[in-house]
């Protein structure tokens, strides 16, 4: 492999004006096709195999035109102070606004307040639920804006209005935020160049990466179904490894430099030695992301795939778009060690002086013991918090008090109390009884009897009369531990029922399907993980040629990811830090943020294992002791890890001012993730334990070894070739 991405490093370098040119076309056909396509509506959140899920199928063909999976909105009223919602002139106001909804095209009905018992106990609370054909995303602007308009001139009346449900549901936003973190990894790029043009190309090369796959993604988003999440997914992955790959490569285009090849022979070298780490290491991202469909959750599947597909792109470009800008930036980009006139230096370093990464290697491999102990343990004290883990999907409850859905929220909440928020809605399917309604009443009867109920209202049949819906409210918070109870109670009752008259029970609902997605998500999360790290692990076995160093590369992953939902759980569940994060309201983790770490996670922290263990395994085939390779890896390799490292971080901390409560929490989950995998792990746990295991890290069953094929990631041809090359030279000299 070695010697092919050589070859191809030399030809995109020498033929540079070919390969820029095919990238901006590119760039440009992904750019009019996402400007051409038809606007992308929401997501289909269809979740295969689930009752929730059952129950929606069932409505839609034995209630149909009903719309079961519209959009909704709940217009909530409060009299002024010392006023009843019942008196006269506020009652006209809300009947006047009820007939105003009622108009729009894409409604299907509008509840009556009045009509349909929706004013609270004490009569100074109202609400009005309308029902939209269509989801949220697909609601035209004009309906949302009649929407808005209707509550406006309620407002005027001097009632209190706000808006919750899902029809004003936006299109998530990340603020400047992401603009600072791009900025952040420019600062560090120029930092660790020395140069201007040095450090744009990964900045560049990553943008162009990112924006033909985004592009891509947002022209397809319609025919494929893709939601608005799939595209920040991509962008949020993409930009951070497009930077470090190409960050990777020129540092090592500069370290060939510094030994005194010629340009096109290092952007060679570069591509076939870094190169070869670039492909393994956006293998285990591409496998770990694609791996996701294996949770059988559509929507996710799409995720993964999406952002696969921009990291496959970023691996790409760096492979022949960064040597090819290497081929026009010429001498501005300078040798390792050499300085550009913009931090005032354009001497040579003195070569005896260790650089950082030299320093603490050698201190490391001399106090292997302790420093392992101690990363051991202090990642085991972050991941406590991870232990009273609790799972679920956020909700209104979840939202920023300045938004109207929080505050309506809330209004229910005090109104009609907690469990207003997350009713849910009983599906009977007594087709095979013998008396439906009979079957309806006793399922009525028997819900009433539960724990944790406050309203169970009449069953409501369809015209053929062999199905109803029930709707229950529960008296706790939609993502309570005593709501998900009360819906497990509900499903046994209703095993009961199905014995006695053949009848199906199924409980569906937003809340229901929350907590249906938490329980698959969490049956998902071992055999992903066993098919994920199984597949990467044959993966690095090839690279490393080695049993020990990849099983201790998953074993380092797994403290880092549970480190990282520890501290995810202290923040988003424990209220730790959250005014510093922007979280407004605590509460469950996201029901699928520990299988999504550990997707995203476990393959980023396998670029760190593989940019990094390559140059020490480089150095050991070379003759070098085992120690003194460790300490070769990190002379050449810490600073560039640790620059991507920070990149990495930077541009997920961009998305912690996302106004989407899951992008806030991913951006801060992969972040600190990052921090923990490269600083802690791979930068201290890795040479440690490579010191205590010195050359039995490096063992390979011989017959193993005869099996694997050989890849050359250390780019032993190419010194074979280089060696070759000078000999011939040599003679010609002669």
């Amino acid at each position: 492999m070695a010697t092919f991405l050589y070859k191809l490093g030399r030809l995109s370098f020498r033929r540079r004006h070919l390969v820029a040119l095919i990238w901006v076309a590119l760039l440009t056909l992904a750019g009019v096709g996402a400007a051409s396509a038809p606007a992308a509506g929401n997501s289909s959140f269809s979740i295969p195999g689930t009752e929730a899920q059952k129950a929606f199928d069932l409505l839609e063909q034995r209630f149909p035109g009903t719309s079961a999976d519209g959009a909704t909105a709940r217009v909530v009223f409060k009299a002024p102070s010392g006023e009843k919602m019942t008196d006269p002139g506020n009652k006209a106001t809300v009947q006047d606004t009820v007939k105003e909804l009622s108009d729009g095209s894409e409604v299907v009905r509008v509840t009556d307040p009045y009509q349909a018992k929706a004013v609270s106990k004490d009569g100074t609370i109202a609400y009005a639920q309308v029902s939209y054909k269509v989801s949220g995303m697909e609601l035209d602007d004009a309906a949302k804006d009649a929407l808005e308009d209707s509550a406006q001139d309620a407002r005027k009346a001097g009632l209190t209005v706000e808006i919750g449900g899902d029809a004003l549901q936006a299109v998530p936003h990340t603020g400047s935020s992401e603009v600072i973190g791009i900025a952040v990894a420019a600062v560090v790029l120029v930092i660790t160049f020395g140069s201007l043009v040095a450090a744009g190309l990964p900045l560049l090369t990553a943008l162009i990466g990112v924006g033909i796959g985004v592009s891509a993604i947002t022209g397809l988003a319609s025919a494929l179904d893709l939601g608005t999440t799939t595209s920040t997914l991509a962008m949020m992955i993409g930009l951070a490894v497009g930077i470090d790959y190409a960050l990777f490569i020129v540092s090592r285009y500069r370290a060939e430099l510094a030994e005194g090849r010629e340009r096109e022979e290092a952007a060679g070298r570069a591509v076939g030695t870094a190169g070869s780490a670039v492909v393994f290491a956006g293998l285990t991202v591409v496998i770990a992301l694609v791996g996701l469909s294996v949770v059988n959750i559509p929507m996710l599947t799409k995720m993964g795939i999406a952002a696969a597909g921009t990291v496959a792109i970023a691996v790409l470009i760096a492979l022949t778009m960064v040597p090819a800008l290497l081929g026009y930036a010429g001498r501005r980009v300078k040798p390792m060690g050499e300085k550009g006139k913009l931090l005032g230096r354009t001497s040579k370093q003195k070569p005896e002086r260790p650089n950082l990464g030299t320093r603490w290697a050698s201190f490391v491999v001399r106090r292997p013991l302790a420093v392992l102990l101690l990363g051991v343990i202090g990642l085991g004290a972050a991941a406590v918090p991870a232990t009273s883990l609790e799972l679920g999907l956020p909700d209104d409850g979840s939202q920023p008090t300045s938004t109207t859905q929080r505050r309506a929220y809330d209004l229910l909440s005090e109104g009609f109390g907690p469990g207003f928020n997350g009713p849910l809605m009983v599906v009977v399917d007594a087709k095979g009884s013998d008396d439906p309604k009979a079957v309806f009443a006793e399922t009525g009867d028997a819900i009433k009897g539960l724990k944790d109920v406050v309203t169970v209202t009449p069953a409501q049949p369809n015209k053929a009369g062999d199905t109803a819906t029930i709707t229950v409210i529960p008296g706790s918070k939609p993502s309570s531990v005593t709501t998900e109870n009360l819906v497990h109670g509900i499903r046994d009752a209703g095993a009961d029922i199905k014995a006695d008259t053949d009848a199906n029970v199924l409980v569906t609902g937003s809340t229901a399907m929350n907590i249906d997605v938490s329980e698959k998500l969490n049956d998902a999360l071992v055999p992903y993980l066993v098919l994920v790290v199984g597949l990467a692990f044959l993966l690095l076995i090839v690279v490393f040629r080695s049993i020990l160093v990849p099983l201790k590369a998953a074993l380092g992953f797994l403290l880092s990811v549970m480190a990282a939902l520890g501290a995810v759980v202290a923040v988003f569940q424990w209220g730790w830090l959250s005014g510093l994060m922007g979280v407004e309201q605590t509460g469950p983790v996201m029901s699928m943020m520990p299988i999504f770490m550990v997707g995203v996670v476990f393959g980023l922290a396998m670029d760190y294992e593989v940019f990094l263990v390559t140059r020490m395994r480089e150095a050991y085939v070379h003759g070098e002791k085992p120690a003194q390779a460790v300490v070769t890896g990190f002379r050449h390799g810490a600073r560039v890890v640790t620059a991507a490292a920070v990149i990495m971080m930077a541009v997920f901390a961009g998305f912690i001012g996302s106004s989407e409560s899951m992008v806030k929490m991913i951006g801060f989950g992969l972040a600190i993730a990052v921090f923990f995998d490269a600083f802690i792990v791979r930068m201290a746990i890795v040479p440690a334990v490579l010191a205590l295991l010195g050359r039995k890290a490096w063992w390979l069953p011989k017959w193993l070894d005869r099996a694997l094929p050989n890849v050359d990631v250390e780019g032993e041809g190419l010194r074979t070739r280089t060696d070759r090359g000078d000999e011939d030279r040599e003679l010609v000299r002669a």
